[in-house]
């Protein structure tokens, strides 16, 4: 039987027919939060943006770092019949605009630092302005709350293929995309891997990933609501020293979280300092690749079973997966078997499937496959192809039936869950003056993480102090955190092809990788 069948909205899944006194969510700011505060939470912001006249069906944007207020506000949209958006709060201002303007939201909730807010502000003003121009309706950025009271209509009805929920992800270019889903692929994913999972309201979720990052988003608010569990939202970055204090301070029973930051875990507990693990069943990593030695160590120091899982933003979650130690799965480079209600399989370039052990093109066929991409018909028809979605990821079956990550078939960046595009980043170096040339790729760092370089050519090679200073300040103002490189490189010339082209592969085999002085972090 299918527990969500009939389910013509989220918000009856997640938020309707739990325990009243059953805690649902928990942040710094208001402390502990139970199903009846946020039904009542929810109905009062649904009945708020009724009053405001918000357009049931409108595309909404939620600018906010993990909280209960931005839960609050996702459910209250959804209730309202609006398809949420939500986006973290270091993205600049004019990424921001950019986003409300592709998306053509209608609302925007902002939830920033003060010191940040008054850019966005002016920039969405910039938008307003736009629109007025063209003779459209204004953007909303503000509600007034309780003028008109909790909300007494019902949560509104989605077709199970109506758009329900559009994330942003970087295309190849460094362009965002947004990518929706619908209601179907809400269920889908809860059977899919959150059958895996086995959440019961005694669990208390507890994940590095934002809400604002596909991952996140299910591991905070769509497996822990729909099993009554209770979820920890941390808000502000996730560094290693954060989680330990978090796995202290709430004893989750169920930690999600990427590699790198599992490394990071790892590194603490080496140097004798407490991290506290004794409450966890179940530890998840998805994001990026995990290396079988990392995998192990994770699930052996920390004395918890480990799942290790795969997923894009075009199936709205983790599709491949293994538990480490157990299964088929053992081979380097393994992210395991497809979940339940999914069929993977490797194609060539003409869509045709390859025979084991041959590399080729990811393609995913499942429930949870995205309607496309917004307003990229040409991109929506290369990706969401041969009754399924190809994830611009290269892979191979391997003879235990497992599947074999090898790489990004466009050059992304996959750094700690974060798709990145090597462009975005070199454009922002590109046009600093002490630059001549520059290129940014991805390589495995001592742990076999993935890291991104950024290899510049100064234009003063005399000065090549100068010329890093630079570029290491240029990162740190125009890239939110989570897109800047580990490492800054200064080299003599870039490597090309015969043609001229610029040739990463050189880079990424320069010897021993790229290897960065310490100075040359970012």
């Amino acid at each position: 039987m299918n527990p969500t069948a009939g389910m013509a909205n989220p918000v009856e899944l997640l938020l309707l027919g739990h325990a009243d006194g059953r805690r649902c969510g928990v942040d710094r700011r208001v402390g502990e939060v139970t199903y009846a505060d946020m039904r009542g939470a929810v109905a009062d912001y649904a009945g708020d943006l009724r009053a405001a006249g918000v357009r049931p069906g409108c595309r909404a944007v939620v600018v906010s770092d993990d909280c209960v207020a931005a839960v609050t506000a996702v459910l209250a949209l959804w209730w309202h019949g609006c398809v949420p958006i939500v986006l973290h709060p270091t993205l600049r201002p004019a990424e921001i605009g950019f986003i409300v303007r592709d998306s053509e939201a209608e609302f925007v909730e902002l939830n920033v630092a003060p010191e940040h807010e008054a850019a966005v502000r002016t920039e969405l003003g910039e938008v307003d302005a736009e629109r007025g121009a063209a003779g459209r309706g204004g953007l909303l950025t503000a509600l007034v709350p309780g003028r008109a009271g909790p909300s007494a209509v019902p949560p509104a009805v989605f077709g199970e293929t109506d758009e329900l929920l559009v994330q942003y992800t970087s295309g190849s270019t460094g362009r965002p995309r947004g990518v929706r889903h619908c209601l179907r692929a809400v269920h889908a994913v809860l059977r899919g891997v959150g059958s895996m999972l086995e959440l019961t309201p005694d669990d208390v979720v507890l994940s590095t990933a934002k809400l604002s990052f596909g991952y996140g988003f299910g591991n905070s608010l769509l497996y822990p609501y729909a099993a009554g569990a209770s979820s920890v939202l941390l808000d502000g970055p996730a560094d290693p020293y954060g989680v330990a204090a978090a796995l202290d301070a709430y004893r989750p029973t169920v930690l999600f979280s990427v590699p790198r930051l599992y490394a990071g875990l790892l590194r603490l507990a080496e140097q004798g300092k407490a991290v506290e693990t004794g409450s966890l069943r179940l530890a998840v990593a998805t994001g990026e690749p995990l290396p079988g030695e990392l995998a192990s160590r994770i699930s052996d120091v920390f004395d918890v079973p480990l799942i290790n899982g795969f997923g894009a933003t075009e199936v709205l979650h983790t599709v491949v997966a293994a538990a480490v130690g157990q299964g088929k799965a053992a081979g380097p480079g393994s992210i395991g078997f497809p979940v339940p209600g999914v069929t993977a399989t490797i194609r060539d370039d003409a869509g045709r499937p390859v025979a084991d052990g041959t590399p080729g093109r990811l393609h995913l066929a499942t429930e949870s496959v995205a309607l496309g991409y917004l307003n990229r018909p040409q991109d929506t028809a290369r990706a969401f192809a041969d009754g399924g979605v190809y994830t611009g990821d290269l892979a191979f079956r391997a003879t235990g039936g497992d599947l074999c990550h090898v790489g990004r078939a466009d050059d992304m960046l996959l750094l700690g869950g974060y798709k990145i595009a090597p462009a975005e980043i070199e454009h922002v170096v590109r046009g600093i003056a002490e630059v001549a040339e520059c290129a940014v790729v991805g390589s495995a760092d001592p742990l076999g993480l993935e890291q991104a370089t950024v290899y510049v050519v100064a234009r003063n090679p005399a000065r090549p102090d100068e010329t890093r200073k630079a570029v290491r300040a240029a990162l740190r103002a125009d890239l939110a955190p989570y897109k800047r490189p580990s490492l800054v490189e200064i080299i003599d010339e870039l490597p090309v092809t015969a043609n001229g082209k610029l040739a990463r592969f050189r880079l990424r085999r320069r010897p021993g990788g790229p290897v960065g002085s310490p100075e040359g972090r970012t």
